[in-house]
């Protein structure tokens, strides 16, 4: 066949077919020479010391992932791949990755295994947020923090109003999200097809839990009116809620407003309620599909974008990049029921697990 009509297809749909290179099932390398004009594309210079350090480094780290996180045993992966003075040189993984020799099969596998979890890992760690993550902790998280006012005398949480005639809303609950290790979000990485480390939104976040249905939408008009945030950052395509529709929650405001009776808590949640039952089948949620998470989770959940500003020690000029974050709102009901359901942490996290052993070895 002539040499102008031989492609490869898994390159050509990673790159134009909305493939991606973590499911390339082998590499076409055939000299070291050729591994190393490749990485010095990816982004490594293999005659620089301090970057065939890093790529051992991610080679480690890829490593520690299978054997502590995903569960894969050290008696599974070639001693080979497992001992870097074996291997020798950090751009055979390249070669063995690209063997196409019936007797080197399993190697061939664990190489490019090995090798989607470095090129992930490289990917989560070579973010904004690996070279200044103080600043964007405080200058995101510090707005939320100074909001919330601890009562000692009745143990209890508000949310801290600054307007006149204002009530302020208690919390059951206020928490900051920690922020996602490089080992969790290569996870999620991994189980996710369609993830970008460019798109982690939730790395950083809030949670507010609330006593009840009405004040979870309390939060988030006090969030927008005491500036907490700024809703043209909100990114529309990453919002969730399945705790109740918005144009439902309006209909029964409105009605609501005009009544003249004294209304408690019990009364608000009742017209709620029955707004819902009478909808039935027709009530239509908005809710960010993930496969991950069971039905019973639910919440109201965006991701917003905080302009951060950085000076670097030493520097004339300072610069700005937005940054994203989570908030997620839920009332007292739906906390519950994640703690105690088929979407508590652990199970969703396993769920993840199971995904991303999945995507090193696609065929298995």
């Amino acid at each position: 066949m002539p040499q102008r009509f031989l492609f490869d297809s898994s390159i050509l749909g990673s790159v134009v077919g909305g493939g991606s290179a973590i499911d390339i099932p082998k590499l076409n390398i055939q000299s070291l020479d050729e591994a190393s004009a490749f990485l010095l594309s990816y982004g490594f210079d293999t005659n620089q010391k301090n970057d065939v350090e890093k790529l051992w480094y991610y080679h480690r780290r890829a490593l520690v992932l299978m054997v502590e996180k995903l569960g894969f045993n050290d008696a599974d992966i070639p001693e080979l791949f497992l001992d870097p003075k074996k291997l020798g040189d950090i751009r055979q993984l390249l070669l063995y990755a690209s063997s196409s020799d019936p007797d080197q099969v399993n190697l061939q596998r664990w190489a490019c295994a090995i090798l989607r979890g470095i090129h992930v890992f490289v990917h989560a760690e070579n973010d904004l947020f690996s070279s200044f993550s103080e600043e964007i902790q405080s200058q995101i998280l510090t707005p939320f923090q100074d909001t919330i006012f601890h009562d000692g005398n009745t143990h209890r949480t508000f949310l801290r109003c600054n307007g006149e005639n204002q009530e302020s809303i208690e919390l059951l609950g206020f928490e900051v999200k920690p922020f996602k290790t490089s080992a969790s979000t290569v996870i999620k990485l991994l189980a996710k097809p369609d993830a970008l480390a460019m798109k982690i939104f939730d790395k950083l976040g809030v949670r507010f839990v609330t006593r009840n249905l009405f004040d979870t939408f309390q939060v988030v008009r006090f969030l927008v009116r005491e500036n907490v945030i700024s809703f043209p950052h909100i990114m529309p395509d990453q919002s969730s809620n399945n705790l109740y529709p918005v144009d439902l929650f309006m209909q029964v405001c409105t009605e609501l407003a005009q009544r003249l009776d004294t209304m408690d808590e019990k009364t608000i949640q009742a017209a709620f309620d029955q707004k819902l039952s009478e909808m039935g089948e027709n009530v239509k949620f908005l809710r960010k599909e993930n496969f991950f998470s069971g039905e019973d989770y639910k919440f109201i959940k965006f991701i917003s974008r905080k302009l951060i500003h950085i000076k670097p020690q030493g520097s004339k000029e300072a610069f700005s990049f937005f940054y994203p974050y989570e908030v997620q709102i839920m009332d007292q009901s739906a906390h519950e029921k994640i703690l105690s359901g088929p979407s508590e942490h652990e199970a969703y996290k396993e769920r993840q697990r199971v995904a991303a052993r999945k995507r090193l070895f696609p065929e298995s």
